[in-house]
């Protein structure tokens, strides 16, 4: 039984039920083991893969949000606390929470378009790694199945269908953390139903913090096989509250006042709920899904400490609460084009954010004591799409995608007058956009060994609603100008892939991307903040080598020339890395030892457009240790092994601190945690 998969390695591929299994229209099958695996013939570009269940558990991780490091390039830090969504950087953008690269999971978006803490806020906290299929990513605005936030690229998480066995997992590790896991599937003919429940409790290394994680996710997911395709359904839960040890001044650490584990602000926190059902069908020509998203977070930050409020301090609550529907319908035929093989996919997806609330409060002690702005929005858009694969000969391959998008939104001010006497009414508003989008592949075959790509295409991602019809600044009264809602981006690549040896896989891409403003609505102010267009440039490489039976060895490498290009060229982008280096080293004995090594080396990043201030570089080392034998399974995780004091992640700008008379510039730091040892051990049943 074969289903369309929209995110598909190839548009002229189909995937099978079972995860990371591919099969060519031929139905010839395909094996795929996850990015030591051979994609020629199933890619559009070098920067296109899949990684599997099997790869994420070589990894020691963290945070659940690592698992997007297995896109090759991508950087996922935190500045602030374990329940928060992380901060990504890829191909010089520092994404935020997730502006320039879309994520879904089980065909459900993850991006928040008008989100309170930022635009795209991608947070998946709610993800169960172990019941992760495969992950598949998409650098780069090439693919048509792909709209909003697609400038820098894209990924697909899928869920497995069933667990090949019941597993009870528990881990427990310093600074008092905590995880249980249960998970397993039922097998009633041809239906599967995978269950799973994690519960994990965390107080963090911080000195003066208890983060205090008190996380619970439950998931729900059937499948049913039918004569005429596949049924499948999903049900999740998620909910989350945590205190946060936000980034720290340097010179608060340099004259005694903190230590570096230390806060300014103990009472920060947050708190997220997010519960989802989806249901989707899958035939050899049609896959349709539809899902409904309830959702909602309360956030408390303090990044200026008392800078606007030396009486108070500056503490503010960001507030969103909402509903999200949405679907899509594709279908696709093999037809023939002048005697050559040709495949069309049709594509139909819509989106409707019903956001009963986006608001920004100041507050102290978590506890409001005046309003900034807070608003209603109703967002919506439908999105048509066309993808054609021309086989001209079989070493020739083009692909061609056309797409229209269409926005619509309306913005109703809740406030009235704020505490700062500002009438925001003005603010409220209808507007509305469309973007067309173009992308176009050709494939070259060289031999069976090697193929190069040549890509270029046209992606965007919408900017803030409440920066669409704003008129009054929130925070002066001023008049202020709107924002464009779509954003283009112009990018292309060329790429290779090949395969030299029978256990090596590598691939190279040479790459640019333009964006024509880098506008964004600015949550921690309430308020929108333009930027001008930008020009990146960059090269990646990577290689898998399966050194044998036992060893495997993985290296990534990219590289990202990233600046301003208006009225000053030559500016920097702050916050954008050139260099990421990422290397590992997995072993996997029949005797039921494994063990994995993975270092991440991120260089200096500029922190203002002229580049002076940089900051330094970040290397971090994680391993993990384990034994198998019959059910049960041993396990250790050692992270930040060499125990650095690296950063996660730098920003400079303007704060000032209890008893200082006038604001300071100054670089504003998250640490990595220390080092932090984790023993598993899970019993299959």
């Amino acid at each position: 039984m074969y289903r369309y998969c929209p995110f598909t390695l190839s548009l002229l591929s189909v995937c099978v039920i079972s995860a990371g299994a591919w099969a060519h229209p031929t139905m010839e099958e395909i094996n795929v083991s996850g990015q030591r695996s051979n994609l020629i013939g199933q890619s559009v570009s070098a920067s296109q893969g899949v990684v599997t269940q099997a790869d994420i558990e070589t990894r020691a991780l963290l945070r659940v949000g690592e698992i997007l490091e297995l896109v090759p390039g991508m950087v996922v830090t935190q500045h602030s606390g374990t329940g928060k969504a992380n901060q990504y950087f890829l191909r010089g953008f520092n994404l935020d929470h997730g502006t320039d690269f879309a994520t879904v999971y089980d065909d459900m978006p993850v991006n928040m378009r008008s989100h309170g803490h930022g635009q795209g806020y991608t947070d998946i906290n709610f993800v169960i790694p172990e019941t992760v299929g495969s992950l598949r990513y998409q650098k780069g605005p090439y693919y048509a199945a792909v709209g909003d936030f697609s400038g820098a690229g894209a990924t697909q998480i899928i869920s497995l269908r069933a667990l090949d066995e019941g597993t009870l997992k528990l881990t427990l590790g310093e600074h008092n953390y905590q995880r249980l896991l249960a998970a397993d599937s039922l097998h009633r003919g041809n239906s599967d139903i995978l269950w799973a429940l994690e519960h994990t409790g965390y107080q963090g290394p911080w000195s003066d913090i208890d983060e205090d994680l008190d996380k619970l996710n439950a998931q729900l997911k059937g499948t049913t096989d039918l004569a005429a395709g596949t049924l499948r359904w999903g049900v999740m839960a998620y909910r989350n509250q945590w205190n946060s040890a936000d980034q720290i001044p340097a010179r608060a650490v340099t004259n005694g006042t903190i230590n570096e584990l230390g806060s300014i602000d103990p009472s920060a926190g947050g708190e997220s709920n997010r519960y989802s059902v989806n249901v989707g069908f899958d035939s050899a020509h049609w896959h349709a899904s539809a899902y409904a998203i309830d959702y909602d977070m309360n956030l408390w930050s303090n990044f200026t400490y008392y800078l606007d409020d030396p009486e108070h301090g500056d503490q503010f609550e960001q507030v969103d609460q909402r509903r999200l529907f949405g679907g899509q319908v594709t279908y696709q035929r093999v037809d023939q084009l002048v005697g050559k093989p040709m495949h069309n996919v049709f594509g139909l997806q819509t989106r409707w954010d019903d956001i009963a609330e986006v608001g920004l409060y100041t507050t102290e002690n978590r506890v409001r004591d005046g309003v900034v702005r807070a608003d209603s929005v109703d967002e919506h858009s439908v999105a048509l799409y066309w993808d054609n694969t021309i086989h001209w000969r079989n070493d020739f391959k083009t692909v061609l995608g056309v797409r229209y998008d269409h926005f619509d939104f309306d913005v109703q001010d809740n406030v009235g007058v704020n505490r700062y006497g500002v009438d925001l009414s003005p603010n409220s508003g209808e507007a509305s956009d469309g973007i067309a989008s173009v992308k176009a592949s050709g494939i070259y075959t060289l031999n069976p060994q090697w193929e190069t790509y040549l890509s270029v295409g046209s992606g965007y991602h919408s900017n803030d609603a409440r920066g669409t019809t704003i008129r009054v600044d929130p925070n002066t009264g001023s008049t202020v100008d709107s924002v464009d809602p779509l954003v283009q981006s112009l990018g292309s690549e060329w790429g290779l892939r090949g395969r030299p040896l029978q256990n090596l896989n590598v691939s190279a891409a040479l790459w640019y991307l333009q964006l024509d403003s880098e506008l964004l609505f600015v949550g921690d102010a309430g308020n929108t903040e333009p930027s001008d267009k930008t020009e990146r440039t960059g090269v990646e490489l990577t290689a898998y080598y399966r050194l044998n039976d036992n060893w495997t060895l993985d290296a990534e490498y990219a590289y990202t020339h990233a600046r301003f290009v208006n009225e000053q060229p030559g500016r920097y982008v702050p916050g954008a890395v050139e260099d990421v280096l990422q290397l590992g080293l997995s072993a996997d004995y029949a005797s039921g030892l494994f063990a994995s090594l993975r270092v991440r080396h991120f260089g200096p990043r500029p922190l203002v457009e002229i580049g002076d201030i940089k900051s330094e570089a970040s290397t971090l080392l994680n391993a993990k240790l384990g034994y198998r034998y019959q059910a049960f399974t041993i396990s250790v995780d050692a992270l930040n092994l060499l125990d650095s004091d690296d950063h996660d992640i730098d920003y400079f700008y303007e704060s000032q601190l209890a008893g200082e008379t006038a604001p300071v510039e100054d670089v504003h730091y998250h640490p990595l945690e220390p080092r932090n040892f984790r023993l598993t051990v899970e019993v299959a049943f």
